[in-house]
């Protein structure tokens, strides 16, 4: 192994995407069992690695030397192997200042509140107070090693302005999860979560609902491996290029989610910016169809139309999971404000918007299967569609300037 990461899970990891597109060397991602790392750490065969969840503070008895300032916060998550000894370093809170610098949330003065106990909480102490903050507390379920338990945040910090997660909690595959429910802070100003995956994790979501400027962990996982691949092989990584990456990373990941009334022509725009993108296309209602051997119209008819809701659901939340797709929902997805609430975690949310008129009712859909019918579906969800989508695509055109409208959108 020359260089890698390191850590008890990592498939979730975008790791090896990044170092590929800095510097181009082979990086390796590594699942080490707890029981492995003295022996992975005591062999140092390797020439530089990256440390995460659950190793940042269990490497430090192995290095030579460490870093003044990954000493002093209590966590390494970069270590180079110079002539066989093995010096640590914290590139996370670099990272993580050009995230909070980028999210634009002001930490000076203010009361933040850490969720999490492991390495990465202090390093997200370590750098709220060094950007001023007025008072920062660490937050945990157990409320060990100088944390606070979430219920004594709740009754004594209600008044909190920042949160900053440092927990898995949300993060892939257990996605639509926050450690806390944010509005228990009805002061809050700025969130910032250092889970990547998703690209938007709920605590995050959270905060736009309620419009607090949040941001996801992806710009600060690019930003401190930027750093250590500075670290890895003595060159520097100019901001700029650090911006490009992280574009290229997050719209390459990003899902683009269709929705709108049957036949407004979702499944054909969806099949063209599928071959135009190279996403891989879903349509909600043909995996409902191949997952159940029936089709959404023959299981309303038979369970009725709550009991479809229930299984149109849990495929949603299957696929919100996935990244770099095209996602089709059926007609009615956007009845349940969860169901967009997770397709938002990797997605951004397209409604059709094709004109009443053009719309024609057709017997295999139940619930629209006459005009009459189709007019009231139409006049219950049309302000939903609006008021839950990021972009309204004004449907006059055909399918292919539909799309193009947002590939233009999406990339500008």
């Amino acid at each position: 192994m020359k260089y890698g990461l390191i850590a008890e899970r990592v498939g979730h990891s975008f790791s090896a995407e990044i170092h590929n597109k800095l510097f181009g060397y082979e990086y390796e991602l590594k699942a080490i069992a707890r029981d492995e790392l003295h022996r992975f750490l005591t062999e140092r065969d390797f020439l530089a690695i990256n440390v995460t969840i659950p190793y940042k503070e269990a490497v430090i008895p192995y290095l030579d030397h460490i870093d003044e300032t990954a000493a002093a916060i209590g966590a390494v998550n970069t270590v180079v192997n110079k002539n066989g000894k093995l010096f640590g370093y914290n590139t996370d809170l670099s990272g993580l200042c050009a995230l909070i610098n980028r999210a634009n949330v002001e930490i000076k003065g203010k009361k933040v509140l850490v969720l999490g106990s492991g390495g990465t909480s202090k390093t997200a102490c370590y750098a709220a107070n060094m950007l001023k903050a007025n008072e920062v507390y660490r937050v945990s379920r157990t409320g060990k090693d100088g944390c606070i338990t979430y219920e004594e945040a709740i009754a004594h910090h209600s008044d909190a302005d920042v949160i900053i997660n440092t927990t898995p909690s949300g993060m892939f595959p257990n996605i639509g999860a926050s450690a806390v429910d944010i509005n228990s802070f009805p002061k809050l100003s700025g969130v910032i979560d250092a889970v990547y995956n998703p690209l938007r994790p709920k605590l995050v979501c959270d905060a736009h609902s309620r419009g607090i400027k949040a941001s996801g962990g992806l710009y600060m996982l690019v930003a401190q491996a930027a750093f250590a691949a500075e670290r890895f092989v003595e060159k520097s990584v100019p901001e700029e290029r650090i911006n490009e990456i992280y574009n290229e990373i997050y719209s390459s990941k990003q899902n683009i989610v269709l929705v709108g009334m049957p036949g407004c022509g979702k499944s054909t725009v969806g099949k063209i910016l599928s071959e135009k993108l190279g996403f891989e296309f879903l349509d909600t209602d043909e995996l409902i169809t191949e997952k159940h051997k029936k089709t959404p119209a023959e299981l309303i008819t038979e369970l009725g139309e709550q009991a479809f809701r229930d299984i149109e659901s849990s495929i949603i939340k299957e696929i919100s999971a996935t990244q770099s797709k095209i996602i089709s929902t059926g007609g009615g997805a956007i009845l349940r404000p969860e169901n967009i609430a997770l397709l938002k975690e990797n997605g951004r949310v397209y409604f059709i918007d094709r004109p009443l008129d053009e719309l024609v009712p057709t017997s295999n859909r139940p619930l629209s299967s006459n005009r009459e019918a189709l007019e009231k579906r139409f006049n219950e969800r049309y302000n939903i569609y609006c008021s839950c989508c990021d972009y309204r695509v004004a449907a006059a055109g055909t399918a292919e300037k539909n799309a193009n409208l947002i590939i233009k959108e999406l990339y500008q």
